[in-house]
């Protein structure tokens, strides 16, 4: 970790491994189901509609990001669809766990009320363009 609280080096690998092992796991046990592919794809990029949240300012908008792109509320979805048997309850959880392990893949981690590029896992897009040149 760096001075600034990101994790960097070797420990972001290991975290962007363990997404792209998420995102593998998740589309695995989603073809398990009787769900169809073009669900997958249609609710895969819905955990981003709480970019919205920025349109109420940096705090707000980080916290619905971080709010859906946390493994929480998709655990909390595959427990009950186990529990309940009900596999639209699961396929949706799974689909989530898999969109945020993609995005942790790729490197974009919880946001901090600073920016909208700034992440656990790093700075990242116009933010870390920025960071640069005052650096």
């Amino acid at each position: 970790m760096n001075e600034n609280g990101y994790v960097t080096g070797a420990p972001k690998g290991v975290l962007q491994l363990e997404g792209l092992g998420v995102l593998a796991l998740g589309a695995f046990a989603y073809s398990q189901t009787d769900l169809g592919w073009g669900w997958f794809a249609g609710v895969f990029l819905a955990p981003d509609l709480a970019m919205l949240g920025y349109l109420g300012g940096q705090r707000l908008g980080a916290a619905a990001y971080n709010f859906s792109h946390a493994y929480i509320a998709p655990m909390l979805l595959l427990a009950l669809g186990l529990a309940l048997h009900l596999q639209p309850l699961l396929g949706a959880g799974l689909i989530w766990a898999a969109h945020i392990g993609f995005d942790r893949a790729l490197g974009y981690g919880l946001k901090y009320g600073d920016g909208f590029g700034f992440t656990h896992l790093g700075i990242t897009g116009k933010a870390r363009r920025a960071h640069a040149v005052t650096a």
